[in-house]
C-alpha cells in the first residue's frame, strides 16, 4: 500500500479503547522531563545546544521539570478510568473493588517494598540517620504510605525522594472505586465536585498557610487532576465511536500542536518562579492549566494523524513507559548515589559547582544510562514476574471460592 492510501485507510480508522498508544508518548515525555530536572539538580550542565549559529535553551523546559508531575497523575486517572468509559459504550460489568485493591496493589507494592528494603538498608550501613526517631517515622510512614504526613519523612527521607507520590496514587486507589462509580453515573456532577474540592483545598492554602510544603501535594490539591484525566478518558471513549476522516486526523494534529505551544507558556511561567515557596504557589496555581492542556493533549493526539500518533506510540515510547515506574522510582536516587560516592572522575572537588563540562556531560548520561538500565532489570527481572505470579494467586483463590 502506497503512503497516501495508507493515511487515508488510517484516517478512517476508530481509535483503539483498549490500548491508547500516544499515551506512552506523553508519560515517556513526562518521566524523562521530571528525571533531566532531578540530574540537572546535581550537575548543572546548562540545558541547551547551538543550532545553525544560534543559542537554544532549554531551561524553562528542565527548570520547571518538577511540574510533570502532575502529568504523569493526569495519566494515571486516564488509564484507571478507561475501562469504565469504554464500558459505557461496549457494555460489561465494573471491576469489583476488591479485585481492583489487588491488581493494584500487586502491580505497585512488591517493587515498592523492594526499593524500601535497599535504600534502607544503604541508609543503615553508611548511618544517614541521626536521630532514631526519625529513622522509625521514616520507615514506618512510607511503610503505610502516610509519609506525606510528616515533613521530616517527605523532605529528609533517605528512602528515596520520588516515593511521595506513591502515597498520592494509594490514597486515590482507596478511594476511586466509589469515585468511579459516581463519575460513571453523575459524570458532570462528579467531575465538578472533584475540581471544586480541589480549588478550595488549594485556595485555602495558598491564604492560610504561611509555608506550604506539607500542603501543596496532598491528595485533595490533585483531585482536579484525576479528574481531567477521567474526563479525558471519557470523551476520548466517546469520541472513539464516531467516524473519523482525514479533516478530523488533520485538526486533532494541529490542535496537539497549539496545546504544546501553550504549554510552553505555562512552563516558562513557572520557571521565572523567583524562590522556593513561589515555585510551590506556582504549581498550585497552575494545576488546573497543566490538567487540562494535557487532558485535551491525551484526547487530540490519540485522534490525531498518524505520523504524529507514530511519534508518540511506538516501540521505543512503549518500551520505555513499560519501564517508566522503575525509572521514577529510581533515577533520583541513582543520580544522588553517583555524585555521592564520586563515581565519574573530576579534578575538582565539587565538579557541578565549578562547572567542569567533561564531568557535567559524563555524569548526565551516566545518570540516564544507569537509570534505564537498572529499570529494565527491575521491570523484566522483577516486577512483572512477581506481579503476574501473585495475580495468578489471587484469581486461583477466587476462582476456587467461586466454584
Amino acid at each position: 500500500m502506497n503512503p497516501i492510501r495508507r493515511w487515508l485507510s488510517d484516517a478512517k480508522a476508530q481509535p483503539s479503547l483498549k490500548y491508547v498508544d500516544t499515551c506512552d508518548g506523553l508519560r515517556t515525555m513526562a518521566v524523562l522531563i521530571v528525571a533531566w530536572f532531578h540530574i540537572w539538580q546535581q550537575s548543572w550542565l546548562f540545558p541547551g545546544f547551538y543550532l545553525f549559529g544560534k543559542d537554544i535553551s532549554l531551561d524553562p523546559l528542565v527548570r520547571s521539570g518538577y511540574i510533570w508531575v502532575d502529568m504523569m497523575i493526569l495519566i494515571s486517572g486516564f488509564c484507571l478510568y478507561l475501562p469504565w468509559a469504554r464500558m459505557r459504550h461496549e457494555g460489561g460489568e465494573p471491576m469489583r473493588p476488591l479485585d481492583f485493591y489487588v491488581r493494584r496493589f500487586v502491580r505497585i507494592h512488591p517493587s515498592y517494598l523492594l526499593t524500601i528494603a535497599i535504600m534502607f538498608s544503604v541508609a543503615m550501613a553508611t548511618n544517614a540517620y541521626y536521630y532514631r526517631a526519625h529513622m522509625i517515622r521514616d520507615l514506618v510512614s512510607h511503610l503505610t504510605y502516610t509519609h506525606m504526613f510528616f515533613y521530616d519523612a517527605y523532605y529528609s527521607s533517605n528512602l528515596g525522594g520520588a516515593l511521595w507520590t506513591l502515597a498520592v496514587e494509594m490514597q486515590f486507589y482507596l478511594l476511586f472505586p466509589l469515585i468511579a462509580r459516581a463519575f460513571y453515573r453523575l459524570p458532570a456532577t462528579t467531575f465538578a465536585a472533584m475540581v471544586a474540592i480541589s480549588l478550595c483545598f488549594r485556595g485555602w492554602v495558598s491564604v492560610n498557610i504561611q509555608d506550604v510544603a506539607l500542603y501543596f501535594n496532598q491528595l485533595p490539591a490533585y483531585l482536579d487532576t484525576f479528574a481531567l484525566g477521567m474526563m479525558a478518558a471519557s470523551i476520548h471513549a466517546w469520541l472513539s465511536r464516531r467516524r473519523h476522516n482525514a479533516l478530523t486526523r488533520v485538526l486533532c494534529s494541529a490542535l496537539s500542536i497549539c496545546v504544546l505551544m501553550v504549554l510552553w507558556q505555562v512552563l516558562r511561567r513557572q520557571a521565572g518562579s523567583p524562590n522556593v515557596e513561589a515555585i510551590r504557589l506556582g504549581q498550585m496555581s497552575n494545576r488546573l492549566a497543566m490538567g487540562m492542556l494535557g487532558a485535551a493533549f491525551l484526547v487530540f493526539s490519540a485522534n490525531a494523524g498518524l505520523v504524529l500518533r507514530r511519534i508518540l506510540g511506538n516501540p521505543l515510547t512503549k518500551f520505555f513507559s513499560g519501564i517508566s515506574f522503575q525509572f521514577y522510582i529510581w533515577h533520583q536516587t541513582i543520580a544522588v548515589w553517583l555524585i555521592t560516592y564520586r563515581v565519574i572522575p573530576s579534578e575538582y572537588e565539587n565538579p557541578n559547582w565549578e562547572g567542569d563540562p567533561v564531568w557535567q556531560i559524563q555524569y548526565t548520561i551516566a545518570c540516564f544510562v544507569l537509570s534505564i538500565l537498572v529499570s529494565a532489570v527491575l521491570t523484566y527481572g522483577f516486577e512483572r514476574p512477581v506481579a503476574k505470579k501473585l495475580q495468578a494467586m489471587w484469581n486461583a483463590r477466587r476462582a476456587g471460592r467461586e466454584a
